[in-house]
């Protein structure tokens, strides 16, 4: 049983997610707006937070920033499906919350269990994490970078040796969900422009959340950063976003290798699911082009792939459990020996560049790669 403070101008709200959340044994209090939220939450120390982000005295974002000056708390948005709702819960993750939920759609008293077991499913998420107060400066890059490059002009149709060429295309593939958003803030803007890799990654997320996602990663990476909704070649020095509710995978298209969306797979409970993107992408590149990193998230999506990726060749990064939101997924990667190393979050776009970097040098005769 766990402590919830239920933060909502709307009475009805605040009925409905008490309800949910008192019939599974939880103990509820609630508060209307920020500054009475601030005061029950010093007063009563509840273990999580719902929090609406549209509220008319004092907005979910203002409340956010109270909240984790006064007592850092793991804190759930209740956000709309509007693209100004996805903005603003992108925000709030930023700003330290763990994690969101979305309204129900139409009327909203029939529609509650919609989303119940989601509330309840994060509700046990957050009683682990360990949310973020701060912001860890991503390591900045040591040696000079470009300026960032304008939109690729691509052929319609691949030249010979363009086709030849991507096999020598290296990918670093990312799994990541509860605490995602925040915690690749702290990665991928540390990555140069002329980064030699396509990044791809696969975060657990909503539709209409993921488009808004890659904008704001766009804006704060020297990488282009796209949502992939449509198949799109893969090229080094780009970051490609799965779209929410698809899967991404890797394939071929007239000789290229390109990312694509897919309807969700079944038997894969998370999407856009780490182990269908891996598995993807093993069975078109060699291991060894391959780099997987398992970031913070519950349950145990990726560790499979990433395990067996390590195995055939290829590395593999686990976040350690002193940075990551829910020690979750970097962990089942850990206990199954798939981690080629455990590293806190902001270590990562280092060691990524170092063995880049070896690998350079390994293949100019200079030094053998370890």
């Amino acid at each position: 049983m766990a402590k919830v403070l239920v933060v909502d101008d709307s009475a009805l709200m605040r009925r409905l997610i008490t309800g949910v959340l008192n019939e599974a044994g939880h103990d509820t209090r609630t508060a209307n707006n920020g500054t009475e939220a601030v005061e029950t939450l010093v007063e009563w120390q509840p273990d999580v937070v719902t929090l609406d982000i549209n509220m008319p005295r004092m907005d979910g974002l203002t409340a956010l920033s109270l909240i984790m000056a006064a007592r850092p708390t793991p804190v759930i948005m209740v956000s709309s499906l509007t693209e100004e709702g996805a903005l603003a819960t992108l925000e709030a993750l930023a700003l330290g919350a763990v994690d969101f939920i979305t309204k129900p759609g139409g009327t909203i008293s029939l529609s509650i269990d919609d989303i119940a077991q989601q509330l309840l499913s994060k509700v046990r998420a957050a009683l682990r994490a360990h949310p973020k107060t701060r912001h860890t400066p991503a390591e900045p890059v040591r040696h000079p970078t470009p300026a960032r490059p304008g939109p690729a002009v691509r052929p319609s149709a691949p030249s010979a040796a363009h086709s030849a060429g991507r096999h020598e295309l290296s990918l670093v593939v990312v799994g990541v969900s509860t605490g995602g958003p925040r915690t690749l803030e702290d990665i991928l803007p540390a990555l140069p422009a002329d980064f030699p890799c396509a990044v791809l990654v696969a975060q657990h997320m909503p539709p209409n959340f993921t488009d808004a996602f890659a904008r704001r990663m766009d804006r704060l990476c020297a990488m282009p950063v796209t949502e992939v909704n449509t198949p799109r070649p893969l090229e080094p020095g780009h970051v490609y976003i799965g779209q929410g509710g698809t899967d991404m995978i890797v394939m071929e298209r007239l000789g290229r290798l390109v990312a694509a969306p897919k309807p969700e797979t079944p038997g894969h409970p998370w999407h856009p699911s780490v182990d269908v993107l891996v598995n993807s992408a093993m069975r078109h590149l060699p291991p060894s082009q391959i780099t997987g990193v398992q970031l913070t998230g519950m349950g145990d999506d990726g560790a499979k792939a990433m395990t067996e990726l390590k195995r055939r060749g290829g590395r593999t990064i686990a976040e350690a459990e002193s940075t990551a939101v829910v020690f979750g997924m970097p962990q089942e990667l850990i206990e199954a020996g798939g981690a080629s190393v455990v590293l806190p979050c902001h270590q990562i776009a280092r060691q990524l560049l170092g063995w880049l970097h070896r690998k350079e040098r390994t293949r100019d005769g200079i030094a053998k790669s370890h």
